[in-house]
């Protein structure tokens, strides 16, 4: 979101499977680094209850939300799932 050189985001419960910029399930707040302090509004209720369903937030998000004291600071858990491109060869 914003203008050329003039960044806003939007915290949103998205389905992996749908494209970086597409779907969405929900928006939970929006984050305004341009600010002096930074902005950061979210519906700790809801982010709250997604996070209780599993939902696996990006590690900027983890931070912010560690920040605000919506969730524990920690690294994310390593995914099971194979990198993109991985082939399941031999030697």
């Amino acid at each position: 979101m914003g203008a050329k050189k003039q960044p806003t985001y939007r915290f949103v419960v998205a389905d992996a499977r749908a494209p970086r910029d597409g779907r969405f399930i929900e928006i939970l707040g929006h984050y305004n680094p341009r600010t002096e302090p930074r902005t950061v509004v979210v519906d700790e209720e809801k982010a709250r209850v997604w996070l209780t369903k599993g939902a696996q937030p990006s590690e900027t998000v983890r931070r912010l939300f560690a920040e605000k004291g919506i969730m524990e600071p920690g690294p994310i858990p390593q995914s099971k799932r194979k990198p993109k491109g991985a082939k399941g060869g031999g030697s």
